[in-house]
């Protein structure tokens, strides 16, 4: 695998001695013109080799050391836009020449993996310039190289812009079937190796990032972005099978298996040159590989933001008056990302609010079939793939949120998050427990949500296991759910912003809760039961640490009174929120929802503590006020009467019929909503590249990774003790970039 043979050895017609002259020949010191003919033989051939993965690695090696000089990736990827430009000229004709076809879609299948194999290892290996995406001013233009290609060698040699203009306008424009699957699959291949640059960067950008290709992406016209992310939308809706002629590689002469060979097992899209070099074949893989790298390739595309430095003036008044002014430099992002405007302006292919409304949108614009997009969501809400979708498409695209809150069937999609979260303690990582109750309150900002479905009753749960759920509302499993998740995370996680999040989307269902079941309730009345003793606790400590102090004036107890109060004061919030809560049903809701006054007459005790708090007293007030008007009443009717639960409930329904709220303080019905931060990247890129490297069943060098901790480098700083340090700070991390997005609308 040395410098290029000057002519092939002949081993009596065996072809592999051509083919290794060839490879030999695109790896060696030798630089061959874009006209050779040296490109279309190497592209033509089988590829029959199999070659150990020491000798693949050699080749990548020694491509790395000649490719500054002979320019040989930039040409091979001016081949791969030149050629998938004449297959979409031959698909778009009328000429039906099925050898030529075939002929241009072997080279262009061949060119991709050839491409995505070499790029990928220059860029886990080597620095971004050392991929050389530039001809020399000398280079002659070939005959024949279609009119865009002479603007792009001619003008700015922007190669890397050519190459995805062409990816993303193929992509976009041609139909998946059969005949053209693997192309697809394979293309989605090379754009996540083009755009793995970005796992070099650190977890934040900055100007100093070089993502020559993923900037090309963004670059692209408008037609063409909106053609593309149609495209990857459909191939995660169709949700693809592959065909059978993809699983033993289609272009082999004969029956014998070429050296790009796909796997006939689960993990069929895992393509061989010769043993796995491209990709990691340690996993099952999925069953619908093109649905699963298009959903990938969309994610790292709306989430990436260039980060630029820009001029900002600077005035200084010195003591005489006098003023200067200076210029320094600051970190920006670049006006917005092409791709993401594309997908939060998709509208359903049904129905266009501008038929309504009689306004027409000017240019471009994604149309797909909401509701299959809906129904493919719901069916695969276990993967965080999907639940990122779906909080990308309810937090930013106003039409798709619409749509949703209007369907008739919000289980379809809410079971799978309740079961999930139920589920959250065995398998669930936390980034997907945040981005499903962000979903959640997302949803409940919205009156219609919290009304409905309250009204759809469910015949049973059965993968609740603590208690029987028959004939329950969906808006009480949802209640359940949320304060499950909140008594573990107080039990187990301890997180503040999981904390917040659940009770705020129960204080935006509160008002609006209808005929909550009796074990919701008696778990909301729990929930406050729990918080309190936890208040208590921490009320005691504090008052015993603050008296020490007045002994002892050390620093370090100084420092655990800061962590007490502040751990008190997180309490008291949540005390106060969940007060909130009962407050808002027995204000708004109370003839609707009898189990909820039976759930606090029967444990009327636990707000005895509170009814002269300084901090809570007005909030329990009204709580007292409930309990003393079906109390007094009861009274007169004790000594008539033996009380069952049944006679209890019955009393309390007839007696919320004369309930007319009277000595009731009226308090501000709290509504709080989710507002993504204006520049979140910290959060969404490592994560979107967290779950493609995991679903896509793509490999990256571990040591070339600075975008996040990979599992070797967090166990090599636990053995130099650091691994606590490592921790505290990730989760301290991903906690400041996703607090304070919850807002409260007075």
């Amino acid at each position: 695998m040395g410098g290029a043979a000057s002519t092939p050895r002949s081993t009596g017609g065996d072809d592999v001695s051509v083919e290794e002259y060839l490879i030999a020949t695109f790896v060696g010191e030798k630089s061959f013109p874009l006209a050779s003919d040296v490109w279309n033989k190497l592209l033509e051939l089988p590829l029959r080799s199999r070659w150990p993965r020491d000798r693949v690695h050699q080749a990548c090696q020694l491509f790395a050391q000649s490719n500054g000089n002979t320019r040989h990736l930039a040409k091979l990827l001016i081949h791969l836009s030149w050629c998938l430009q004449e297959l979409l000229q031959a698909y778009s004709s009328d000429d039906d020449d099925d050898d030529a076809h075939s002929s241009l879609y072997k080279k262009a299948l061949n060119a991709t993996y050839i491409s995505s194999l070499f790029l990928k290892h220059l860029i886990e290996n080597g620095k971004i310039e050392e991929l050389h995406l530039s001809l020399d001013e000398s280079e002659p233009v070939p005959h024949g190289f279609v009119m865009v290609c002479v603007c792009v060698l001619m003008a700015d040699q922007d190669i890397q812009n050519f190459v995805m203009h062409s990816v993303l306008s193929f992509i976009g424009s041609t139909e998946v079937s059969p005949n053209s699957y693997v192309l697809h699959q394979e293309l989605l291949n090379f754009m996540v190796v083009a755009m793995s640059t970005q796992l070099l960067s650190g977890p934040s950008p900055g100007p100093r990032d070089a993502n020559p290709f993923l900037d090309a992406a963004m670059a692209q016209e408008k037609s063409i972005v909106c053609m593309a992310v149609r495209r990857l939308l459909l191939s995660y809706i169709s949700r693809h099978h592959t065909p059978p002629n993809a699983k033993t590689y289609l272009y082999s002469d004969g029956d014998s298996p070429g050296i790009l060979e796909r796997v006939g097992s689960a993990a069929a899209t895992f393509v061989l040159l010769p043993l796995n070099y491209l990709v990691n074949n340690t996993g099952d893989g999925s069953k619908y590989p093109l649905a699963e790298c298009s959903l990938h390739v969309l994610l790292i595309l709306i989430h990436y933001q260039k980060s630029i430095l820009s001029d900002e003036s600077m005035t200084d008044k010195s003591d005489d008056s006098s003023t200067s002014e200076s210029v320094s430099k600051v970190h920006v992002f670049s006006s917005g990302n092409t791709f993401t405007k594309a997908l939060a302006n998709a509208r359903d292919v049904e129905f266009d609010r501008s038929d309504l409304e009689g306004n027409a949108y000017s240019g471009p614009h994604v149309r797909i079939p909401f509701a299959s997009l809906f129904d493919t969501l719901c069916m695969c809400l276990s993967d965080e793939g999907a639940v990122l979708l779906l909080y990308s498409l309810l937090q930013g695209n106003s039409y798709f949120k619409e749509y949703v809150l209007v369907r008739t069937d919000m289980d379809t999609m809410l079971m799978p998050i309740l079961e999930t979260l139920y589920n959250a303690s065995r398998r669930t990582s936390s980034n997907q427990i945040y981005m499903m109750l962000i979903v959640l309150l997302i949803l409940s900002q919205d009156s219609s949500f919290n009304s409905s479905i309250h009204k759809m009753i469910l015949p049973s749960v059965p993968w609740y296991k603590e208690h029987l759920l028959h004939q329950t509302s969906l808006g009480s499993l949802m209640v359940i759910i949320l304060i499950r998740t909140v008594q573990h995370n107080l039990s187990k996680l301890r997180d503040v912003y999981l904390q917040t999040t659940c009770l705020a989307t129960l204080a935006n269902m509160a008002p609006h809760a209808h005929h909550l079941s009796a074990y919701a309730s008696q778990r909301l009345v729990s929930l406050f039961y729990m918080l309190s003793r936890k208040y208590n606790k921490l009320s005691d400590l504090t008052g015993d640490k603050l008296q020490s102090i007045k002994i002892s004036l050390t620093g370090e107890d100084d420092s655990v009174s800061e962590d007490l109060a502040a751990e008190l004061q997180i309490f008291t919030d949540f005390l106060r929120l969940v007060l909130d809560i009962l407050n808002a049903i027995l204000t708004y809701a109370l003839p609707r929802n009898p189990e909820i006054v039976y759930a606090i007459m029967h444990r009327q005790e636990v707000f005895q503590p509170f009814k002269n708090h300084p901090r809570f007293y007005e909030l329990v007030e009204n709580i007292y006020t409930v309990l003393d008007f079906f109390n007094s009443r009861m009274d007169t009717q004790r000594s008539d009467r033996e009380w069952s639960v049944q006679k209890v409930l019955q009393f309390i329904i007839d007696n919320c019929r004369s309930w007319r709220g009277e000595g009731m303080k009226m308090f501000t019905q709290l509504h709080f909503s989710y507002e993504q931060e204006s520049h979140p990247e910290e959060f969404f890129i490592p994560y979107v590249w967290q779950l493609a490297l995991s679903r896509c069943g793509f490999s990256f060098n571990p040591d070339a990774i600075n975008l996040f901790p990979v599992p070797h480098q967090v166990e090599e700083q636990i053995e130099d003790g650091k691994g606590d340090e490592v921790e505290e700070g990730e989760e301290k991390k991903v906690k400041e970039l996703i607090e304070q997005r919850i807002v409260f609308d007075p």
